[in-house]
Formats: structure tokens, C-alpha cells, sequence
């Protein structure tokens, strides 16, 4: 275990080095003058060299990006150029939301693909399956902000029960906070859920078709006990797969749906320094989200050894 676990550890290792590289030269190296862009076209060159002096854009590349990852590493992210921040502050405060919102909608996301999922395969190309899959269909065309929108009509507008929008701070409580992010989680769950119920159902289907599970049925194991007792568990890793990139989509792609429900979020921190040419934040937040994704499937690979001893083994 201790061979596996380092190996995913110099994998986890490498990949954000290779990410943080990738980061910097794309927004750091690409032809363009940052500090003409927040100047303006029409700043004079004076103001404009003084400014990137002042940023550090005149100093050699290697040096800035020395200088960056040996920040990553202390948590010192810089100051923003927009708002006169620490960077770290801003997104620690965003991150405050997102991060709740992205495991909201995972846990819905996970209640209902797993029931459905589970239900659908256990009653095959029967009526229950045949509903199940055509729902799931139009959970995967739906687009979210679409959904979302709907969910403000109706219990918004219409029913009045939750707020169209904003987000009191957790300063007001636990429950008004999860109070204005049960419709955005439920919004970015109704099409993830959609997927993961089909890759819950094939998984299943799939160890369904054992010699085992025909051997625990013959021994008189009921069809109840079969399927969680022996398919359920064999059945994860692949569900297991795609909830970790799940939950990494939802805490990069959550933008548009806190751009609707107005969530002072990461992702609308990202929207609004991309609009205020604000690159340092820009830089990090990518640099963060890229870095949470890394983590979630260095988590998942340390699971599926949990679950099957077998990935590990082979691997080792």
C-alpha cells in the first residue's frame, strides 16, 4: 500500500508542476502586454513601463515564475491588481462558497444517480428501466442555467419559498446559507445526476452478469441481498470514477449558475478579473482549480485501492 500510495504521490507531484508551467506561460509568456491592457490603449508609454515595473513584468520569466511557485508555497498569492487584495483573502472568501455549493450538488448528485441507477438495473428492460433511462435523457439535454432559471420561476416567483438569488454569509447562520444554495446545488445536480444514474446502471448490469452473483443466487441469497451484499461494491469503480470528475467539473464550472443565482463564488471571481484584465487573480484561481482537480482524482485512485485490492495490487 505504502508503493502505491508514493507513486500516486510523485504522479500528484509532477502533474501540478507540469500544470503550474502550463499556467504561467499561457498567461505570462503569450505575446501581449499586461500592463498595457490594464492601462488602457490610450495610457502613455511612460505610465505604461512604469506599471509593469511596478508588477514585476520586466523582470526575466524564470524569475517570475520562481518567484510565484515559491509564493503558491507559503500562500502568499500577491496582491490584486483590480482590488488592492491579498489574492489569498479574496479567494479564501469565494472559496467559502464554492466549495459547500460544489459538495451540495455532489451529495444530490450521488442520492439520486445511485437510487435511480440501482433501481433501473434491478428491474432491466422492465417499465421502472425503461422510465428511469428516459428521464435520465432528458436530464443529460437539459442545460443547467436552463434549470435553473426554472427553479427561480417556480419556487422563486411563483411558490415565494427561497430567494431568487444572493447569499446571506455564513455570518447569518448555517441554515440561511444552505437555505440560498439548495436551488443552485439542485440546478448543477439535475445533469450530472442524469450521467452518473446511466454509468450507475450499465455498472451494475454489467456485475450482474457474474458467475458469482449466479453462484450466490444458487446458494439462496435473495435478489435484495445479491444485489447489495455482492453487485453494489464490485459494481463502484467505475461510478467512482466519474463522481470524482463530477465533483471536479462542479468546482470549476459552477460560473454560469452563480452568475444566475448572482453567488459571490470562485468561478464569478474568475468572470469578473477575466473583465478587469485582473491576470494575478486569474493566474491563481486557474492554478487552484487545476490543483483541485489533481487532488480529487489522486483521492479517487487511493479509493479504488480501498474498494478493490486488486488495483492496487496490479499496480504494484
Amino acid at each position: 500500500m505504502s508503493l502505491f500510495l508514493f507513486k500516486r504521490l510523485i504522479t500528484l507531484i509532477a502533474t501540478l508542476v507540469g500544470t503550474s508551467v502550463v499556467v504561467f506561460l499561457v498567461l505570462e509568456i503569450l505575446p501581449g502586454n499586461a500592463a498595457q491592457i490594464i492601462m488602457g490603449p490610450d495610457a502613455s508609454p511612460e505610465a505604461v513601463l512604469a506599471l509593469a515595473h511596478k508588477l514585476g513584468l520586466d523582470r526575466p520569466a524564470l524569475a517570475r515564475y520562481g518567484e510565484w511557485v515559491w509564493g503558491l508555497l507559503h500562500g502568499d498569492l500577491g496582491l490584486s491588481y483590480a482590488y488592492s487584495t491579498p489574492v489569498a483573502e479574496l479567494v479564501r472568501e469565494r472559496l467559502a462558497l464554492t466549495v459547500p455549493l460544489a459538495l451540495m450538488a455532489m451529495a444530490f448528485t450521488a442520492a439520486l444517480a445511485l437510487a435511480a441507477g440501482i433501481y433501473a438495473a434491478a428491474r432491466h428492460n422492465k417499465l421502472g428501466d425503461v422510465g428511469i433511462m428516459g428521464l435520465t435523457q432528458v436530464g443529460i439535454a437539459i442545460p443547467n442555467f436552463w434549470f435553473a432559471i426554472l427553479l427561480i420561476l417556480l419556487f422563486s416567483v411563483k411558490l415565494k419559498w427561497f430567494s431568487a438569488g444572493g447569499f446571506p454569509g455564513w455570518d447569518e447562520g448555517l441554515l440561511p446559507g444552505l437555505r440560498a444554495l439548495l436551488l443552485p446545488a439542485l440546478s448543477l445536480a439535475v445533469v450530472q445526476s442524469a450521467i452518473l444514474a446511466r454509468i450507475t446502471r450499465s455498472s451494475v448490469l454489467e456485475v450482474l452478469r457474474e458467475d458469482f452473483v449466479r453462484t450466490a443466487r444458487a446458494k439462496g441469497v435473495s435478489q435484495r441481498g445479491t444485489l447489495w451484499g455482492h453487485v453494489l461494491r464490485n459494481a463502484l469503480i467505475p461510478v467512482i470514477t466519474v463522481m470524482g470528475l463530477q465533483f471536479a467539473e462542479l468546482l470549476a464550472g459552477t460560473i454560469v449558475v452563480e452568475s444566475v443565482f448572482y453567488l459571490p463564488g470562485l468561478g464569478r471571481l474568475i468572470f469578473q478579473s477575466i473583465a478587469n484584465r485582473d491576470l494575478i487573480v486569474v493566474r491563481n484561481c486557474v492554478m487552484l482549480l487545476a490543483a483541485m482537480v489533481v487532488i480529487v482524482n489522486f483521492v479517487v485512485d487511493v479509493l479504488y485501492a480501498v474498494i478493490d485490492p486488486r488495483v492496487k495490487a496490479s499496480d504494484i
